[in-house]
């Protein structure tokens, strides 16, 4: 049970629900344990005429302990329950404020399906645990031993029987419990791939039924569930062998001491009342082992959950905030300088991705980045964003190392306005209100003005408050690209990063988003990564990359004359068909 452990500092949270919960189980195991003392005397002294009255009064206080139990028993359910949705709320809470902090290296190597099944599956194996079942467990526990110390009590020599048996039962349920602990934990896996499958395809079902792969998507997640069956199954078939084990040595223990303690009432030993006592006693202690025996295998699958929680929170950033961190100057001027930067990704250390880079973005400049795919331009918003950290060589912002800078500061001078917009669930308003949590509506409708986006939002059904589906899936892409600039542009940082932002516009879209894109670069530094060159034409500078490597550098018109990659590239867009000039000129407005 040592990764349950991990749960300690949360239970510590709530001490008052904790001591509720345990008075109310030790309440409610002494009152039962104390059935069988009044059966005894019931037994022994009773069953008269002449005491007649004294079985009433019996009856009578029998009946008041039954209130006492089920008062005790409706606390220990509230104080139990009330824990265990409480600490697993904490823990949601904290396993997924950690994810949002670890580095995209993680992302790189997990599903975020799978991470999503930790937090609602194991979670959920988890309330159960800490709720129900770890009270059950208590109570059985607390009930078993109370059994045993008052069959000691009642006749130290049967006693001596059953305390000897109890080895028999205990070791091999600790024994199994650690193979079904192994067999839930493999049974979990094996459900967080189906899930993290699933959510995989059900993202992309558009593509799915585009190219008619239900059948084959469905029969993939088909054999996922089953895999995760079987191993389920594997998982119960030995909670299953642990509960009728348990069951059947417990209870033959109880039948060979009545076996015993008969033989003692017909010599005379042990009066008929002492023996029903302590066979009742007896049936608590089996009854109780034996329902350990089954909230045992349920604390196991609860162990592997919490193990693979653990493991999350576990994870460490590998981008973080330096022990001794330098304060970012104020205001932001937005200048940045590579100094001879090499990088490559972890997943691919042989390939490098930039190889001594060297380039300095003044405040106020507007610097393109192109190149052949693969070049590694988006490397190089990542390595701004402190994403990662170069191998070799340095990334500095107004005069500070980004490894010296806490991540978070630096991020706060970025604007980004990517190919691919995140559009989240919600309506425009909070789209919009992502790029400045706490901005006022005022201010969101003044981006969006400056976005070109104020008109066709209005004419929405709801306007501002228009619920757009997940990804934005109600909206065109030139709208998505608006609503990602009017997040920008609330975002009012000092550095703008543009990733292929028009690529995938037609030329209506391209020409409103290009207008917004202007409004947005005025006055901030301003770094633009296309494959269309005529999104580039205004840049102050444009450096060409090739296999991680500035190859060229300079303004449109220089780079043509210089006839290298970039003249190629310029000439395969913009004298396709006869029309380069024309073209170019358009571009260039």
């Amino acid at each position: 049970m040592t990764p349950l452990g991990r749960l300690a500092p949360y239970l510590g949270r709530y001490k008052g629900l904790v001591a509720g919960a345990i008075v109310a189980l030790v309440l409610a195991a002494a009152t039962t344990l104390t059935l069988p003392l009044a059966v005894r005397r019931m037994v022994d002294h009773g069953f008269t005429a002449a005491n007649s009255n004294f079985v009433n009064d019996y009856f009578g206080m029998l009946v008041v302990l039954a209130a006492v139990l089920a008062c005790a028993s409706a606390a220990r359910y509230y104080f139990v329950i009330t824990l265990g949705e409480r600490v697993v709320a904490d823990l949601r809470r904290d396993v997924f404020s950690h994810v949002t902090t670890l580095s995209p290296d993680f992302f790189d190597r997990t599903l975020s399906g799978e991470i999503v099944s930790r937090l609602a599956a194991d979670t959920t194996q988890i309330k159960s645990a800490v709720g129900a079942t770890a009270s059950m467990a208590l109570r059985n526990l607390i009930l078993g031993l109370g059994a045993i110390a008052m069959m000691v009590v009642t006749s130290p020599k049967l006693s001596g029987l059953v305390i000897a048996a109890i080895p028999l039962v205990v070791l091999p349920l600790i024994a199994f419990g650690r193979s079904v602990r192994r067999r839930s934990r493999a049974a979990q896996d094996m459900l967080a791939h189906a899930t993290a499958y699933a959510g995989e395809q059900i993202s992309a079902v558009r593509t799915l039924q585009a190219f008619t792969n239900e059948s084959l998507v469905t029969k993939r997640f088909a054999n996922a569930v089953d895999d995760a069956f079987q191993a389920a199954r594997a998982s119960v078939l030995a909670r299953a062998f642990l509960t009728a084990f348990a069951i059947f040595m417990v209870f033959s223990s109880v039948v060979a001491v009545l076996w015993f303690g008969s033989r003692d009432v017909l010599n005379g030993t042990m009066t008929p009342g002492t023996l029903g006592q302590f066979l009742l006693y007896a049936v608590f202690a089996a009854g109780a082992l034996g329902a350990l025996s089954e909230v045992w295998g349920e604390l196991a699958q609860a162990a592997g959950a919490t193990e693979r929680l653990t493991e999350l929170l576990g994870e460490k950033p590998a981008i973080a905030a330096p022990v001794h961190t330098i304060a970012m100057p104020e205001p932001g001027r937005g200048a940045l300088v590579f100094d001879q930067l090499s990088f490559s990704y972890p997943g691919r250390p042989d390939a490098p991705s930039l190889n001594d880079i060297s380039f300095e973005a003044k405040p106020g400049e507007t610097i393109a980045i192109v190149g052949p795919s693969g070049a590694g331009k988006s490397t190089v918003f990542s390595l701004i964003l402190r994403y990662y950290d170069p191998q070799s060589g340095t990334v500095a912002m107004d005069g500070v190392n980004l490894r010296d800078a806490d991540p978070l500061d630096v991020r706060r001078r970025i604007a980004v306005v990517p190919q691919d917009v995140a559009i989240f669930a919600a309506s425009i308003r909070d789209n919009i209100g992502f790029g400045r949590p706490g901005a006022s509506e005022a201010e969101i409708e003044a981006a969006a003005k400056a976005a070109l986006a104020h008109d066709f939002i209005l004419a929405l059904e709801n306007g501002y408050d228009t619920q757009v589906g997940e990804r934005g899936v109600t909206l065109s892409g030139g709208q998505r690209q608006r609503i990602a600039i009017a997040r920008a542009i609330l975002r009012n940082a000092p550095i703008l990063l543009l990733d292929e932002a028009t690529s995938a516009l037609d030329a209506q879209s391209e020409m409103l988003v290009q207008k917004a894109l202007e409004h947005l670069m005025q006055g901030r530094t301003t770094l633009v990564v296309a494959h269309r060159l005529a999104t580039v034409l205004k840049a102050d500078r444009i450096l060409v990359l090739d296999q991680g490597r500035i190859v060229e550098e300079g303004t449109h018109a220089s780079l043509v004359a210089l006839g290298g990659i970039y003249a190629r590239l310029a000439k395969l867009q913009f004298d396709h068909g006869g029309q380069a000039f024309a073209a170019e000129k358009s571009a260039a407005g």
